[in-house]
């Protein structure tokens, strides 16, 4: 039930530990004002940003890094409800890196890493120098969105709850397992209506897009200058459909469909999961003697089938924890990502079936947003949050088991109700505005599909591309999440080329895999 959600959390490209700290919602206040950090180049403005030094970035194994002189950390106070403008605010916690040279600056590159519900402010700060061809010319710039993180991040219930949700199992054999998840998902969902109910109706993708072109004007510029990543691909497609006339260069790359139901959502994410859990278990044994796990694909399967199904009789236990089955299978969606992390999928399983859960758990834990110090980041909390928000859709039970019953026939790993099973149950009521996409009068728009990813399938870019009205397709046939970072160079050049120069490419690009 829960592995498409989980699927879908972590759609940032780059896997984080996001930073445990969280912003607040308080009566409105006066726009911040400049300070001796303060940008020469919006103080004085409305909704200017003091820049200071940051000093709470989390690395990727969950600590906190040495301050970094390179980065620069602010707030932007916006509306919780912009309906109302002049009650209740939030702070939106902004992260940036000066433009490097050599060349002329050209402003500033915003970027959304995905989720719904992953922290940009830690995962610039990890992945600067990745985008450092675009850094030369472009302030780099991400933000966490409301309702994640430092920006009043949403929190369902306590640590103990989020341990108890995450390890649920999730390949139910009768009812009375059935029940059991269906009765967890359930107290998940009501520790989010108890300890962030106040925030729920606010954090959704339209009142996001509006925040970001506030960050827009607060940054200086006069256009946006946009690269989002899985789920930011629904921000940006929401964002120049609100916002066409504000559209400079916007690359959106893994892309989400967000005119897709519930139900083909979930359809979709089945089918791109096993797709992707066939070809690792293809490249696991294309070499004689390589893979652990078995010598040909049909063994390699079955051990990792007798794995998870020995777990739901007999967990593993790793320290004073339990690796349970639900665990083990958040562990193998989140090593489907890239075929970065494929050999150690192979690993983690093989040390699995000897009884070793220690590289399954971490892989969970890292997936999963839990700290070294058994906290959790918001991630697995704004995820269910943002998405039961962008959707009116309530799913009867009748609906969800039909949804069950097909994706099972996708993939008896993978299938499941998905996301549905939550929002059907969310305390408060979701809007349908985020799933409406029509970017007409906008400058082109690069749209970037990977016939090879799992959480975001091919299908859905050449669809948001037409839905856009100004989208320009470009396709990589490759393996993993999103394209930019798969290191292929022809898609660096391409996107590169565009953001850099504004050069679109022509009708039909296709980059191979290397």
């Amino acid at each position: 039930m829960r592995r498409t959600l989980r699927a879908a959390a972590v759609a940032a490209v780059l896997s984080t530990a996001l930073a445990a700290c969280s912003g607040t919602i308080g009566r409105n206040s006066a726009a911040l004002v400049g300070g001796p950090d303060t940008d020469p180049s919006t103080a004085g403005s409305a909704g200017a940003i003091a820049w200071t030094t940051c000093t709470d970035i989390r690395r990727p194994d969950g600590q906190i890094a040495k301050p970094d002189p390179s980065l620069q950390c602010g707030k932007l106070t916006v509306p919780l409800d912009y309906a109302k403008p002049d009650d209740l605010s939030l702070d939106i916690a902004v992260i940036r890196t000066r433009a490097t040279g050599p060349g002329p600056r050209i402003g500033s590159l915003i970027f959304n890493f995905g989720g719904p519900g992953a922290s940009g402010v830690d995962t610039l700060a990890q992945a600067a120098k990745v985008f450092g061809s675009l850094g030369a010319r472009y302030d780099l710039v991400s933000f966490d969105p409301r309702g994640v993180e430092r920006s009043s991040g949403v929190r369902c219930g306590t640590d103990e709850d989020m341990n108890k949700y995450t390890s649920l199992n999730t390949l139910p054999t009768d009812e009375a397992e059935r029940a059991e998840i269906d009765a967890g998902t359930k107290a998940f969902v009501d520790a989010c209506g108890r300890t962030a109910g106040k925030l729920l109706p606010y954090v959704g993708t339209v009142n996001a897009a509006q925040d970001l072109d506030r960050l827009r004007a607060a940054l200086g510029d006069q256009k946006l200058n946009y690269f989002g990543i899985s789920y930011g691909t629904q921000l940006g497609a929401i964002y120049a459909t609100r916002f066409p006339k504000n559209v400079n260069r916007m690359v959106l790359d893994g892309t989400l469909d967000p005119s897709a139901t519930l139900e083909q959502r979930t359809l979709a994410q089945t089918t791109g999961f096993q797709h992707a859990y066939e070809s690792f278990l293809k490249d696991c044994v294309k070499e004689a003697g390589q893979c652990e796990i078995g010598t040909d694909t049909t063994i390699a399967d079955k051990n990792v089938e007798k794995l998870l199904y020995d777990l739901k009789a007999k967990p593993i236990k790793v320290g004073d924890r339990t690796l349970t089955q639900g665990l083990a299978s958040t562990a193998i969606s989140a090593a489907l990502y890239s075929p970065l992390t494929w050999p150690l999928l192979d690993r983690a399983v093989a040390e699995g079936l000897k009884g070793d859960g220690r590289i399954l758990l971490a892989l969970a834990d890292n997936y999963n947003g839990r700290l070294p110090d058994g906290g959790y980041t918001t991630l697995m909390s704004s995820f269910p949050a943002i998405s039961c928000a962008d959707t009116a859709e309530r799913p009867t039970k009748t609906e969800l088991d039909r949804t069950e019953a097909e994706s099972l026939k996708l993939s008896p790993l993978f299938g499941s109700s998905g996301l549905g099973s939550i929002c059907t149950l969310w305390p408060v009521p979701g809007s349908d505005e985020a799933r409406k996409v029509n970017a007409a009068g906008s400058a082109p728009i690069l749209v970037i599909g990977n016939t090879g990813d799992p959480a975001t399938p091919y299908e859905w870019a050449p669809k948001l591309a037409k839905e856009l009205g100004t989208g320009v397709l470009l396709t990589y046939r490759g393996q993993g999440h999103a394209s930019y970072l798969s290191g292929d160079p022809c898609v660096k050049k391409t996107v590169d080329n565009y953001l850099l120069d504004g050069k679109i490419p022509a009708k039909g690009t296709t980059c191979p895999a290397p």
